[in-house]
């Protein structure tokens, strides 16, 4: 392969890579059914005006596996904390004994574990379409690479590489769907 096909074919598979990546950071917030301290990722906390991720105001954990504690580095820090758990869409509702921060994990029914089944392949369906484009990109370089004189036999064979590559991804892609739609389905 010349060079600049080369880097271009990298190039596209780094893209491929960051959409399986995305892919699987946005799975870890979907609520299973247990307590799971990647839900509250991306939560945001007022810490006196500055908005601040609650895992860096506060430790975290899992004393079981329907329970989340959250314990303040700061008592103060409760009430703006048991405010950013309301406003965001975690949708549990906090308690506290002034000391900690308890979320009761509900048992999913039958119809909230489809609409996450829903929610993973939504989420599943953009990553493929992430790594489809990617691939456009490419073949449309790749073209325009044929006008500036690449042959068409190499591009033939970039493509035909880029398309092996796709395939890769797409089937990572279906994989990690497949998993966690077991998971949402047999807890």
């Amino acid at each position: 392969m010349n060079e600049d096909v080369q880097l271009i074919f990298e190039m596209s598979r780094e893209r491929m890579e960051k959409a399986i990546e995305h892919l699987d950071n946005e799975l870890m917030r979907i609520r299973a059914g247990k307590a799971n301290v990647h839900i509250l990722d991306g939560i945001m906390v007022d810490y006196y005006g500055t908005p601040t991720p609650l895992n860096q105001v506060s430790n975290i954990s899992t004393p079981d596996a329907k329970t989340l504690m959250i314990q303040p580095w700061e008592k103060t820090m409760i009430d703006p904390i048991e405010k950013a758990l309301m406003v965001s869409n975690v949708g549990i509702t906090p308690s506290n004994n002034g000391e900690v921060i308890r979320l009761i994990i509900p048992q999913l029914t039958e119809e909230r574990r489809r609409d996450l089944v829903k929610q993973v392949k939504n989420e599943g369906e953009n990553a493929r379409v992430s790594v489809r484009n990617s691939r456009r990109d490419a073949k449309d370089e790749f073209k325009q690479m044929q006008k500036d004189g690449l042959s068409e036999d190499e591009t033939k064979a970039a493509e035909d590489a880029l398309q092996k590559l796709t395939d890769e991804f797409t089937e990572k892609v279906e994989k990690i769907v497949e998993a966690k739609e077991e998971d949402m389905m047999t807890i």
